[in-house]
Formats: C-alpha cells, sequence, structure tokens
C-alpha cells in the first residue's frame, strides 16, 4: 500500500497574525518618559539692557545648605514654615501711592514687598544640595504662588486658579477659551511668578 504524502502546514496566515500582533503591541504601548520642571526662559533681548532697579525690600532670599538647613532672609527656617512665609511675602502689600496694592490683604509692613508685581523670591542652593530637597523648596514657593492666584480666582471667578489652567489645556473644553485665557493671564498679572534661581555656592 502506497504511503500517503503527509499534509503541509500553511504558515502565511501565522506569519500575518504575528505582523498583526506586532503592529497592535507597537501602536498601544505607551513610553514612559522622565518629566522636569517646567520652566519658560524669557525671549533672547536684541539690545543689551541695565536691569532694573530692585529695592531689598522686594526680594525674598531662600538658601539651602548642602545639609538640607533652609534659611530665609539669613534666618533659619522649618520646611513646613516656608510657604506661609512665601504668601506672607508676596502678599505683603506695604506700598504707597503708585506701588499700592489694592488686593493685596498682608500686614502691610513698609520693611517688606510693596506689592506682588514688584516681589521676587531669590531661590540658591549649595552644590551639594540633595536634589530631592531641591524639588521639595521649588515646589512649596511655586504652591505659595498657586494659593494666592487661587485665593484671588475664587473672588473674582468663583473657581480656582490651578482648575482654571486645567480646563484651559483640555482639548474637551466647551466653553469660551478665549475669554477663559483672559482670565487666567489677569491672574497671573496679579500674582507674576518671579522665581530667580541664583548660581549655586561652593
Amino acid at each position: 500500500m502506497a504511503k500517503r504524502p503527509a499534509p503541509e502546514v500553511n504558515a502565511g496566515s501565522m506569519a500575518d497574525i504575528a505582523f498583526l500582533l506586532l503592529i497592535f503591541f507597537l501602536v498601544t504601548t505607551t513610553i514612559e518618559t522622565d518629566s522636569g520642571i517646567t520652566r519658560k526662559l524669557p525671549p533672547i533681548d536684541p539690545e543689551e539692557q541695565d536691569p532694573p532697579p530692585l529695592k531689598e525690600k522686594n526680594i525674598f532670599i531662600v538658601l539651602v545648605s548642602a545639609g538640607g538647613d533652609l534659611f530665609v532672609e539669613d534666618e533659619l527656617m522649618e520646611f513646613e514654615d516656608l510657604r506661609d512665609a512665601a504668601v506672607t511675602f508676596l502678599d505683603n502689600g506695604g506700598g504707597t501711592g503708585d506701588e499700592a496694592c489694592t488686593y493685596c490683604q498682608g500686614p502691610g509692613d513698609p520693611e517688606s514687598s510693596d506689592n506682588p508685581v514688584k516681589a521676587v523670591i531669590s531661590l540658591q542652593n549649595d552644590r551639594r544640595t540633595e536634589y530631592g530637597t531641591y524639588i521639595a523648596v521649588q515646589n512649596e514657593l511655586v504652591a505659595a504662588y498657586n494659593e494666592l492666584r487661587n485665593r484671588e480666582a475664587n473672588r473674582l471667578y468663583g473657581a480656582d486658579f490651578t482648575e482654571m489652567e486645567a480646563a484651559f489645556n483640555d482639548p474637551n473644553y466647551q466653553d469660551d477659551k478665549e475669554e477663559l485665557k483672559e482670565r487666567i493671564k489677569k491672574i497671573q498679572e496679579m500674582f507674576p511668578q518671579k522665581l530667580s534661581e541664583a548660581e549655586p555656592k561652593r
């Protein structure tokens, strides 16, 4: 009796399936990327200009030592007190005349900042400062700005500033984006984020 030849397996369809699975995984797989601190550099000025003079009382100096100690205005401060100290400085409203602040709710100390537009926070680190400490201090200072912006946004528009920003960045936002953009801009002008980083010390 003659032997029957073994039937051949058609591997063409299996190759197609493997190719489709490969495409599926390539399309659906997400790659984790490290994200840094969002900062926008100022535009390049074609002509060199002298910076405007700053009064010392309008500068809030924050120093972070190599050991992680926090010095604010040359005085040792606990980390948990930093945000409140920054809020008090920014919201002080110690200016008079043209430099007066009509919306500030601070103590109005004439020895502290005139108004939030003039106020600058200067942050300086030691080169040996731990990265985690540096980020934590940055977060507290940014949180101070957000706290004041949220307060004014709620007073003027009945919503947190952070919620307004999230809504503006949402592609599915249905209301008037131009109006929302103007509101965000107004709050930012009331409390501009002037956070200066000095060259780290050795």
